[in-house]
């Protein structure tokens, strides 16, 4: 038995960080939604857990590894597996493809073991490794709360033109939380209006209720960030943000046509032209 799956990257529509908790994350609002940049994940069966992989990381600190050894530990599944990682997702850019590969691992060993484990149980084995992997294995299109792990799904009507702009920099997500100001306004979306005006494709008003609380301590550091926020606006981009921690910044356009030829303007930085899906 092989098959493959593919692992979506996401964009925070919004980031709102309520404060830290006692166990020294922080709890935070956000509605989340998955793009069509996908890395991919084969399974097949092996007498151990085998990663092949073309980061440069070490296997053992690779997310889809330590999600697979802790999902057998919890099931006590007696075989192992050889999982093949093939990415596309750029890493430690704020879009998520650690976690999201994590939760594919998660969905696919289940899958490959056949697991009687359900939904809720994956979501908690993947909470005590990486915040955002209960988004992933909900998602496609949801709200996340707590550090991560309360996660409520939303609907969307249409899929919409992203442009994915990253500069060539990392940003440690430990370091952008760490470095937000706590003394922000602090800005709560409301997201019934945030899903139907997203739903009409009312960008203009759809621009009041996008930010980012850790985008002003991450620009202050990093200002290829805020120039790339610039050319994109520029440019005719409807809406434009950080996403996560960063680096990554997007912009929403009317069309796949016109985002492309905004991209050629970006050649400088890695970059994608994707749609959200739904």
């Amino acid at each position: 038995m092989k098959f493959s799956l593919k692992a979506p990257a996401k964009i925070n529509w919004s980031l709102s960080v309520i404060g830290k908790r006692d166990d020294g994350y922080h709890d935070i609002v956000s509605p989340v939604q998955c793009v069509s940049l996908f890395d991919e994940l084969s399974f097949e069966h092996a007498d151990e857990i085998e990663l092949i992989s073309d980061l440069d990381l070490p296997v053992t600190d690779n997310l889809v590894y330590k999600a697979a050894q802790r999902l057998k530990e919890c099931t006590s599944h007696k075989g192992g597996a050889r999982i093949t990682l093939r990415k596309e997702i750029p890493a430690a850019a704020g879009l998520g493809g650690g976690s999201s590969d994590a939760a594919f691992t998660l969905i696919g060993l289940k899958r490959l073991w056949k697991l009687s484990v359900g939904e809720k149980d994956l979501m908690d084995i993947g909470s005590a490794i990486g915040s955002d992997i209960p988004f992933f294995i909900k998602g496609p299109f949801s709200l996340i709360e707590g550090r991560g792990e309360k996660v409520s799904p939303l609907k969307a009507k249409s899929p919409v033109a992203v442009l994915l702009v990253k500069p060539n920099i990392s940003i440690s997500t430990a370091w952008a939380y760490s470095s937000y100001s706590a003394e922000l306004t602090k800005k709560r979306v409301d997201i019934k209006l945030f899903c139907q005006t997203l739903g009409r494709k009312d960008f203009s008003s759809l621009r009041e209720m996008i930010f980012n609380d850790l985008e002003k301590a991450v620009i202050g550091k990093y200002q290829a960030i805020g120039e790339i926020k610039k050319i994109l606006i520029d440019n005719g981009a409807a809406i434009v943000s950080m996403s996560g921690s960063g680096p990554t910044v997007f912009g929403v356009f009317n069309s796949v046509d016109q985002a492309r030829k905004v991209s050629v303007n970006m050649k400088e930085n890695w970059c994608r032209v994707v749609k959200t899906l739904i």
